[in-house]
């Protein structure tokens, strides 16, 4: 516990308030890119407790959040056929498509699984050789290097069985997409350090030179926010826009080059649809022509699956931090855990989900989080 208490320190965290508070002279609005870190904001009531200048914005940094429909239709169509065992995390099964989710399809009779590891799946394929085990390979640069490593020893042990569906995106073309965006407020990032720690810092000088923005490389622990909050404060109160890593004990300016290695053996960067965003360029990942024949989508022709996003959901509003989840009319009544219209209310790192499950409710809106059943389902397994 050591190392997790010396990130929560109360008389740390005041200081840091402190200073923050004495630093920030006029209004600034600052985005956290990644979903880990909203949860932690509003677990904590950081945002409560900054001074009334400084304001976050919720980015699109959930992976299962921005998988778009149609790759889910996918999912749900690969998962219904027969002679097929599809693997997920968990915080994907109640992620809905257009009219089902995996939990249906799993209910429906389907062979739908939940794993810990895209190597478990790769366990399954090779114990069920009469099989088709399918891995469902959603996540930013994090999660990237697991995937690309099952499709490697795949190959290396032979295996015709094991394949991807693939819906990896990547960070730095969604903060571009994001400041080229007419309705941007956003004049600093908090960068997320789990990505940072497998890509390094490289991409990021760049985007903060040319919006002329603050980036700093923060952490998931209520210190490791502060601390990022105060250094990107500082810098706008300088009229600076520096990458600065405020999150040293994981990210190094290269990142992991074992890691990025086998991410470019094995993926290709490509356009990529983001749910409720639309089309960002080159902001996804996609198996190359050597790893081809693991690709789900081809092997199962569903490539051909299109979808329509709800009316009523205004998530993507949400992942572009256009609107706080509250200021959604569907919020906590006609879509909760139980009833989601999009999956930042069902996924563990959903803005929607964190606004629930800790009871971030407009005035006079139902209580949320009612019962113990559907505060679990906010964050599934996974």
């Amino acid at each position: 516990m050591k190392y997790i208490d010396e990130f929560n320190d109360p008389q740390l965290a005041r200081r840091l308030l402190d200073e923050i508070r004495a630093t920030a002279t006029r209004p600034w609005a600052l985005m956290e890119v990644c979903g880990g870190q909203t949860h932690s904001i509003i677990r904590h009531g950081i945002d409560q407790l900054l001074p009334e200048q400084v304001e976050l914005i919720h980015g699109p940094g959930c992976p299962v959040c921005v998988t778009p429909l149609e790759v889910i239709d996918k999912a749900l169509e690969i998962a219904s056929r027969p002679g097929v065992i599809f693997c997920s995390f968990g915080d994907m099964l109640r992620v809905p498509g257009t009219d089902r989710d995996l939990f249906r399809v799993k209910g429906e009779g389907g062979d739908v699984r939940v794993v810990y590891s895209p190597l478990d799946a790769l366990e399954l394929a090779r114990g069920n050789p009469d099989r088709e085990v399918v891995f469902f390979a959603i996540g930013f640069e994090t999660t990237a290097p697991a995937n690309a490593m099952a499709v490697h020893q795949a190959r290396r042990l032979g295996l015709s069985n094991f394949s991807l569906l693939v819906s990896h995106v990547r960070v730095p073309p969604a903060i571009e997409a994001i400041m080229t965006a007419p309705e941007c407020r956003v004049q600093g990032f908090l960068a997320a350090g789990h990505v940072c720690s497998v890509m390094g810092m490289a991409e990021y000088p760049d985007l903060a030179e040319r919006f002329r923005v603050p980036m700093v490389v923060t952490g998931f622990e209520p210190l490791d926010i502060l601390e990022g909050i105060r250094r990107a404060v500082r810098q706008l109160e300088r009229g600076e826009h520096r990458v600065e890593n405020a999150y040293p004990r994981a990210v190094r300016e290269e990142g992991n080059p074992a890691a990025v290695r086998m991410i470019e053996e094995v993926f290709e960067v490509t356009d990529r649809n983001w749910r409720g965003i639309g089309p960002i360029p080159a902001s996804g990942w996609r198996l190359t022509d050597a790893f081809r024949a693991y690709d789900a989508e081809h092997r199962f022709d569903v490539s051909g699956i299109r979808t329509e996003e709800p009316a009523e959901c205004r998530a993507g509003e949400v992942l572009q931090g256009l609107i706080k989840p509250t200021e959604c009319g569907a919020f906590g009544t006609t879509c909760t855990p139980r009833t989601p219209l999009g999956a930042t209310m069902v996924s563990s790192e959903g803005a929607c989900a964190a606004y629930y499950l800790y009871r971030r409710m407009n005035a006079g809106a139902p209580q949320a989080g009612g019962s113990a059943q559907e505060q679990e389902e906010v964050a599934p397994v996974g």
